[in-house]
């Protein structure tokens, strides 16, 4: 299996995930045989229902070479883990996440106005670029307070972008020492220099002002120990860099594989178009039009389903466990993947298609729960689950009121396996005014 693992990592897992039917297997990978946990009700039992028994370990290695960045905090486990946890949740409880939509939206207006002057001129743009701006804007302003510039939060998105691919050589050979040289380690030093350049001066400076803001950094600062200790700088660091990424990249990579399956699916994108014109009309996108935009939503999920970005859910046995009959061993390792499940024929029909209408209600509620997990699920579920919705909502609906779109270059590209799931290559469009199209 190595061998195809190496030249297309996400086909050959998808391909092994359908030859089990469900069934709980060990991989073959030479010395190293996890556990391929496919079945949603398996799912629901390693993330969620035993998930005390099957621990993200920081040292495990699938871990390890996104530990390199993140370090010990929020993406780790045990008691600092739980801290992380319990400091940054209030931050994106639904209430307080809804508080901020007013500002998101005017950030993303503000930001989507900067595309009027290509749309006027015809000139093509990447998407993925301008998306990365969209957000940025939004994201700096109602989660970091502004403490960090929209230019200076591009070049760290660039550098995490150059760090989610060069750790898939050490996460598709995860038995590789960290002391053996492999492709993609001098590409990742580079890149986590250049967010450690970025956002440590910031982490720094923000520590005597902390206690006259409430966003992320300052969050972290104010945040008090169980034995009453301030926290390290290593460990706000740690955490700023965890959710500056968690914030971002989310939105900037579903968004990106938008516009390629609008244009080959024109029922879709007419369908959106129609309902986002209805509810927003010609004025800026609100708070109340969200609950108001259900296909939008179906859009997203749908586009959650083929492009999740956790698409490997590790986890390592605790103790000895039986699942379905078969006998899991202490020490084991346990992978999940929202990738391979979400596009398993055992469980969707016509799984490669690109078809919202499997998020209407009636048809969610005859799936298994852990069928459709982009976030991943029990404890360990993602904080920013709720903030995504809301923002990758406003910033589909003011840019689709806005403008219509075609694409240079027609087609799907392939994926790109990294520690997100990436096109093959840019997408890159012209926008015309709504206006105009009329």
């Amino acid at each position: 299996m190595v061998p195809s693992l190496l030249r297309d990592p996400a086909r050959a897992l998808i391909t092994v995930g359908n030859r089990t039917g469900g069934e709980l297997i060990r991989l073959n990978l030479g010395s190293f045989r996890p556990y391929l946990v496919t079945d949603p009700r398996h799912v629901q039992h390693v993330l969620r229902d035993r998930s005390e028994n099957y621990e993200r370990a920081g040292d495990g290695l699938f871990w390890r070479p996104v530990k390199r960045l993140f370090g010990e905090g929020i993406l780790g486990e045990g008691q600092i883990w739980s801290a992380s946890r319990r400091m940054l949740q209030p931050m994106f409880t639904a209430k307080r996440v809804e508080a901020l939509v007013d500002g998101m939206a005017e950030a993303i207006g503000q930001a989507v106005d900067e595309l009027d002057e290509p749309s006027r001129d015809g000139r093509t743009v990447d998407i993925g670029v301008e998306q990365t701006r969209i957000v940025c804007r939004a994201i700096m302003k109602v989660l970091f307070g502004e403490k960090i510039s929209v230019p200076d939060a591009m070049r760290v998105v660039d550098a995490q972008d150059v760090i989610a691919t060069a750790v898939i050589p050490r996460i598709v050979v995860p038995f590789a020492p960290l002391s053996l040289p492999m492709p993609g380690d001098r590409p990742f030093r580079r890149a986590k220099k250049v967010v450690d350049d970025v956002l440590l001066p910031i982490v720094r400076a923000s520590r005597a002002t902390a206690d006259e803001g409430d966003d992320v950094i300052s969050t972290l600062w104010q945040a008090r120990t169980e034995d009453g200790r301030q926290l390290s700088e290593q460990q706000v660091r740690n955490d700023t860099v965890a959710m500056f990424a968690a914030t971002t990249e989310t939105t900037i990579n579903v968004l990106t594989w938008l516009w390629p399956h609008l244009d080959d699916r024109p029922d879709v994108a007419e369908r959106l178009y129609d309902e986002i014109a209805r509810v927003v009309g010609d004025g800026p996108v609100k708070r109340e039009h969200l609950n108001q935009l259900p296909y939008t939503r179906m859009v997203l999920d749908e586009l959650l389903r083929l492009y999740p970005i956790g698409w490997i859910i590790p986890r390592r046995a605790v103790a000895d466990d039986v699942i379905d009959g078969v006998q899991v061993e202490a020490g084991a390792t346990m992978v999940a993947s929202p990738l391979i499940t979400q596009r398993m024929t055992a469980f969707w029909d016509r799984p490669d298609e690109f078809d919202p209408d499997r998020f209407t209600p009636e048809r969610i509620r005859a799936r298994h729960r852990y069928a459709h997990f982009p976030f991943g699920g029990g404890p360990h579920q993602c904080l920013g689950m709720y903030l995504f919705y809301l923002e990758a909502q406003l910033i589909l609906a003011t840019m689709l009121s806005r403008y219509r779109f075609r694409l240079r270059r027609s087609g799907v590209p392939g994926l790109r396996l990294a520690a997100a799931l990436r096109p093959r290559r840019r997408v890159e469009l012209t926008l015309t005014s709504t206006a105009d199209a009329a």
